[in-house]
């Protein structure tokens, strides 16, 4: 029997993701935590908990498709959003930024169908495998990051020669162990950081605001960018190398759930290796979305079959139902409605965004984000979290003034984990 009751939550939930989505700085998590405190008071009215619990799960859903708006248009990610800016913001400045939400968008559509396929069998590996699988993060993670940096050759130039490939080579390994260095220091320091206002410190906040949001904004100001005129053709990329894209973006999403300490941006990494064909980025967005979507729907699989929260939503959700075989698949079928949905509005949000932005003097709208992001740091995490970002923003400018790919700065989080999963610390 269809629960008519539990429909008003769904759109809520949408609503809370969406708005999520579209406001850097703002996180599903916040959102969640904010039900979770409110549901004493909710389930005393006679609200169910699977009403609540799929609030939290459509608002997780809708802010994997809507925050690739403010990531490409602006340049101001989220912790999932971080490596969509390289290539968004290039097709944008090209006239084709609603190609390239278009293609997030088709990312993490596709990968919840990817997930849904992936259930079954990853159940059962990670099931019966996974204190096993654990214990091959480390040796994985270095030679992800080994793989990143051999592939490092710097700008395209005509014969630049042996030294200068090495010398890329060298500048991406400094700029990958500086900002893990970066992230070592601000996590080993977590309780330095406090918000004024009383919210929850959210410590990933400043390191990726700043090497990934404000030293791009910070570019774009130095250099007069102005926006073009955005033209909305489709898009522009093969069906097999779409298909071969959300795969590899499900895969990946499905994979890094279950794995603690590892976010959804490190396991893009992987997919960027498989897709660097591919000059224009755009398998790279379509694989970046669907690992963020995929890994917000196996985080309540790993609950599940493991018993462990990977996102502060699956935690959320955790806390308010007890999690069955059942209700995963429900939520599943949940997370495909919310996600046709979500499709259709970022795409419409991605058209008037456009508009309204075309219009708008680009500086001024960057000096304004950047602003923004100043006082959001400030306000989940006090003056240390704004020292960590200050020094974040000026290791994230070295990647472009080196000519080498910012994508290193992941160093930031793949460097503690390695140090912890080898037994470094």
């Amino acid at each position: 029997m269809i629960d008519i009751g539990l429909l008003p939550w769904i759109v809520l939930g949408f609503v809370l993701g969406s708005i999520s989505g579209l406001t850097p700085g703002l996180h599903v998590n916040n959102f969640a935590a904010l039900l979770l405190g409110a549901s004493p008071a909710l389930l005393a009215a006679g609200i169910q908990p699977f009403h609540l619990a799929s609030a939290i799960l459509a608002a997780a859903i809708s802010q994997t498709f809507l925050d690739a708006i403010p990531a490409i248009f602006v340049g101001a990610p989220d912790a999932e959003t971080v490596l969509a800016v390289l290539p968004g913001h290039r097709l944008m400045m090209d006239g084709k930024g609603i190609e390239a939400v278009r293609l997030s968008a088709l990312g993490s559509a596709g990968a919840v169908m990817v997930a849904a396929l992936l259930i079954l069998p990853l159940s059962m590996i990670f099931g019966r495998y996974y204190q096993d699988l654990t214990g091959w993060i480390g040796p994985l993670l270095v030679l992800i990051a080994t793989a990143m940096i051999y592939t490092e050759n710097g700008p395209h130039i005509e014969g630049p020669g042996l030294m200068a490939n090495f010398r890329y080579k060298a500048m991406a390994v400094l700029i990958f162990l500086t900002s893990g260095a970066l992230g070592a220091f601000s996590f080993s320091r977590e309780h330095l950081l406090y918000s004024p206002l009383d919210l929850a410190p959210q410590p990933l906040l400043p390191l990726l605001s700043g090497l990934f949001g404000a030293s791009f904004l910070i570019l774009s100001i130095s250099t007069h960018t102005e926006i073009p005129e955005q033209r909305d053709l489709g898009f522009d990329l093969p069906a097999p190398a779409l298909a071969r894209s959300i795969f590899m973006g499900g895969l990946a999403g499905s994979l890094v759930a279950w794995i603690p300490g590892i976010s959804p941006a490190v396991a893009t990494l992987v997919t960027r290796l498989g897709t660097d064909h591919d000059s224009s980025g755009r398998e790279f967005l379509v694989s970046v979305a669907g690992v963020n979507t995929s890994c917000t729907i196996f985080s309540l699989v790993a609950l599940l079959v493991i018993g462990r929260p990977r996102s502060g939503a699956a935690a959320a959700i955790g806390e308010l139902v007890e999690v069955s075989e059942l209700m995963v698949w429900q939520m599943v079928v949940m997370a495909a409605a919310v996600g046709a949905s979500s499709y259709l509005v970022t795409i419409r949000t991605a058209r008037l965004a456009a508009t309204i932005l075309h219009r708008l003097n680009y500086r001024l709208l960057c000096s304004a984000v950047l602003s923004g992001l100043i006082l959001i740091c400030a306000a989940f995490t006090g003056p240390f979290g704004l020292l960590i970002f200050t020094l974040s923003t000026l290791v994230g400018l070295a990647a472009p003034i080196c000519g080498v790919r910012k994508t290193h700065a992941m160093g930031v989080l793949m460097l503690p984990v390695i140090a912890y999963y080898m037994g470094w610390t």
